[in-house]
């Protein structure tokens, strides 16, 4: 062992410390060559006001986003994202040219599976996607807007592990969740409902006359629209399950395209939610959608599932009525309701004195983003996702990520031991450029250093104490050298508690 290293045992110890207060690919993509690097970090400033609320809209705060919002305000920030299509990404769109499968049709992933393996290669798309996930979280300038699409992912959950999800969830992805993330929630709605992927993962596509299977009936109510107090009945669910019968998948010609068959539908009366329905095909269905869309109780559980996502895990109250009365206002318009959480919620309420735990996905995001880090989005850091527990498009059950703290708090091992292994450029196809962060710093004495990689990451030096004793332990585990000291100090903070909450 080299004469400064670090043993993992030194490290756990330091980081439990700050708790009290390189093998990269040589395999780059051309795409990735193109785009380049991060932006070059300038400098921070030494006290963020900006950052928690910084650390809720985005995957993790870049320093050139809190320069933007010192420079123009929190609010005028806030509305250029919400107009997220003005905001050029030429950068992340350059990264996301290497994958083949993100603008096919569902029939040509499953074609082009076989023609290119030779057998179903059901790994091929789910992959793909998962990587163009995780690189538009990491090099989007576009955050609120991504932030919002991991948001309707987890609201409208598919697992590419069930069925045919493993070439059906791409195409949901670019025409459900990404198109409408910030349009009307009625449009969202309907692109669900007609969605090959969540008919198939909701088991639908068996959902005949005679034989009616209520599960994604049950799933449209329960966790799309009304929530379980919603108001509706096990004969709503019945009743719309019969509604739905005919809608299904094509399994040959044009696979995995929507269709409806009128010989499979139930064609007698239904009654759903106090509306009879007599006999008229697909729009039968298509009725019960436009009621769920517009109903009080989809309203009020719509704003207290995204209040609970951006303010706290227990929701205030008032914030939810304001938030459901804007819905029901603006016909579902989903950017209005979202300004009148995040700037009543976030920006006049001061409600970030309660912090969010961040999942594993934002824990991993902020890490790389803060530190100006620069990925491929491989398979290196997906086995730390996977470790940690939420792979993109893996959750089993409809329900979607959990997004309470108590779900996530109890497996950190994997979060210190990802913290070590970037901090010391031991993730495949990722790398931290620790010169530049120190060029950035401006730090000549060790304490400057704890101070200013204190701020990048946490948005405020640690208290004195705290990092002098830091320092001590640091000299005392024989990291003393000026070589390895940056590396085991971000290790220390990107593993410490106050860096797990958002």
């Amino acid at each position: 062992m080299p004469k400064n290293a670090i043993t993992r045992r030194d490290f756990l110890r330091l980081a439990g410390l700050v708790a009290a207060g390189a093998t990269v690919s040589a395999c780059t993509s051309v795409y990735d060559k193109l785009a380049g690097d991060p932006k070059p970090l300038i400098d921070w400033p030494s006290i963020d006001d900006n950052f928690r609320l910084l650390s809720r809209l985005t995957f993790g705060s870049r320093v050139e986003e809190r320069q933007r919002v010192a420079e123009i305000g929190a609010q005028a920030w806030i509305e250029e994202q919400l107009a997220y299509e003005s905001i050029p990404d030429h950068s992340l769109n350059l990264r996301l040219q290497k994958f083949e499968t993100l603008t096919l049709s569902a029939t040509e992933i499953a074609d082009w599976s076989g023609e290119l393996f030779d057998n179903e290669n059901q790994d091929w798309a789910p992959t793909e996607l998962r990587q163009a996930t995780l690189l538009r979280q990491v090099y989007s300038h576009r955050q609120l807007y991504e932030v919002m699409v991991e948001f309707w992912t987890d609201h409208f959950n598919i697992s590419t592990a069930k069925g045919d999800g493993w070439f059906l969830k791409t195409v949901d992805d670019r025409e459900v969740i990404r198109k409408h993330a910030l349009g009307k929630f009625r449009d969202l709605l309907w692109a669900s409902a007609h969605s090959p992927a969540m008919l198939v993962y909701l088991d639908n596509q068996v959902n005949h006359k005679g034989a009616p299977n209520e599960n994604y009936a049950r799933e449209l109510m329960e966790l799309h629209t009304l929530g379980v107090q919603g108001g509706y009945t096990q004969q709503d669910v019945m009743e719309l399950a019969r509604c739905l019968t005919g809608w299904t998948v094509k399994d040959s010609f044009w696979r995995g395209d929507f269709e409806f068959k009128p010989e499979t539908h139930d064609d007698g009366s239904k009654t759903v939610l106090g509306l009879t329905l007599e006999p008229n095909g697909q729009r039968e269905a298509e009725q019960v959608l436009e009621v769920l869309a517009t109903h009080p109780s989809t309203a009020r559980f719509i704003a207290t599932k995204l209040v609970r996502r951006f303010i706290a895990d227990e929701p205030p109250p008032e914030l939810i009525e304001r938030a459901s009365a804007v819905f029901t206002q603006t016909d579902g318009d989903l950017r209005a309701v979202l300004r009148s959480i995040l700037l009543d919620g976030l920006v006049t309420k001061n409600a970030l004195a309660q912090p969010k735990f961040k999942r594993p996905v934002n824990f991993i995001t902020s890490a790389l983003r803060q530190l100006n880090a620069y990925t491929e989005g491989g398979e290196a850091l997906h086995d730390y996702l996977s470790r940690l527990g939420q792979q993109h498009f893996t959750w089993p059950t409809p329900d979607g990520f959990p997004d309470r703290a108590a779900a996530w708090r109890g497996n950190l091992m994997p979060r210190w031991q990802f913290a070590l292994a970037l901090a010391q450029n031991e993730i495949e196809g990722t790398r931290i450029n620790l010169p530049e962060l120190m060029k950035a710093a401006k730090a000549r004495r060790t304490s400057e250093m704890v101070d200013q990689l204190g701020t990048l990451l946490l948005g405020a030096p640690l208290p004195a104490q705290t990092r002098d004793d830091l320092i001590a332990a640091l000299h005392k585990a024989g990291a003393q050298d000026d070589e390895s000291l940056p590396s085991i100090i971000i290790a220390g903070l990107v593993a410490s508690p106050a860096f797990q909450w958002r």
